[in-house]
């Protein structure tokens, strides 16, 4: 019998809340995230809107100096890593208040892993140290660049900040990376190599560079310039391509008997996970969506569940031309006449 992996802890920096509490909340009253850019002058670009996030202080989740150590992907996960160990009742992290000690965790810290889905990494500090290396030399890089830029930070800092000594990896799979990341925790547990994970996404790529790459790509949406709230439509006739977005997402996934014992609450079970290549196109997707039908089959059978069985579809819907089409013909190929029946939605707000 496969161990039961279940999720104790959650933890959230978004758009439209930096901790579950608002972000829930917000969800509900579905207010969007989406607006004008405002970290920089976005008039050289043909998509000038974007999902910040908003008011977000790193200072309460690690002090100055470690904070000035990190890009704001890696600032993101750490924050809500420290929400999702909190909330699963693990205490405070390993960094105690000065003159006390850490608390003691139910779990050998060598048997807690680390793992973590970023796309892109610091491109903001990339983008910085090119800037200053044209115009000075490379004796006038930032320092840190390399520590700051690449995507293993956000894992490694997530550790360091809680006292984690198993293993810390990074899945970098582009728009599957936070899902690659808790589906290999998932079976990390289940195959006994650790009893606890931190798992989850991250990304921040809201930059003159990364919103021009996306643009040369024709992926960004570019109609709803005046009407943001309005650009991320999937599998809307009226599409136009995807809004950038920003933030972290992290789970505590645990051992369910250990859970359990320990008095955890528990918010949900991890059933199944799956994961295929169409190898077909670099950033076009097998237009008769085999690959992710065979992904989606891979997990009912992981769970041992039949496609009569699920009820809802999480979606990625784009928006894009290719994308949604393409999805909706590999949720067909899944999930037979039942896809008829079920509810899909895309969580894009």
């Amino acid at each position: 019998m496969k161990t039961r992996v279940v999720v104790t802890g959650l933890g959230v920096v978004s758009p439209i809340g930096n901790d579950i509490a608002s972000f829930w909340n917000a969800m509900k009253a579905g207010k969007s995230g989406a607006g004008p850019i405002t970290r920089f002058d976005a008039s050289r670009l043909d998509a000038r809107i974007a999902a910040e996030v908003k008011d977000f202080d790193p200072l309460l989740y690690m002090d100055k100096r470690d904070a000035r150590k990190m890009a704001h992907f890696t600032q993101f996960a750490v924050a809500a890593a420290v929400q999702a160990w909190r909330d699963a009742g693990l205490g405070e992290g390993f960094t105690a208040p000065e003159g006390q000690e850490a608390p003691k965790l139910p779990y050998d810290s060598e048997r807690v892993a680390t793992v973590l889905g970023n796309g892109i990494g610091g491109v903001e500090v990339l983008v910085e140290s090119h800037k200053k290396m044209l115009e000075s030399g490379p004796g006038r890089m930032l320092p840190m660049t390399v520590p700051l830029m690449i995507t293993n930070e956000a894992a490694a800092n997530v550790a360091i900040r809680l006292g984690l000594h198993g293993i810390a990896m990074t899945s970098v799979t582009a728009c599957t990376s936070g899902t690659d990341a808790i589906g290999q925790a998932m079976d990390m547990i289940r195959s006994g190599r650790c009893d606890i994970a931190v798992a989850g996404g991250t990304e921040a790529s809201i930059t003159e560079f990364g919103m021009g790459g996306f643009c040369r790509l024709q992926a960004l949406s570019t109609k709803y310039n005046d009407q943001p709230e309005k650009a991320s439509r999937p599998f809307d006739k009226d599409r136009d391509g995807f809004l950038m977005g920003e933030g972290a997402a992290i789970l505590i996934l645990e051992d369910y008997e250990k859970a359990k014992a320990r008095g955890a609450k528990i918010y949900a079970e991890l059933a199944g996970y799956g994961a295929t290549c169409d190898a077909y196109h670099l950033t076009s997707p097998d237009p008769e969506g085999k690959g992710g039908a065979r992904a989606i089959a891979l997990a009912l059978q992981d769970a041992g569940m039949r496609p009569d069985q699920v009820d809802y579809y999480n979606a990625h819907g784009t928006s894009t031309q290719i994308n949604d089409p393409t999805e909706t013909l590999m949720v067909k190929h899944a999930f037979g006449e039942h896809a008829k029946k079920l509810k899909v939605s895309s969580t894009k707000r």
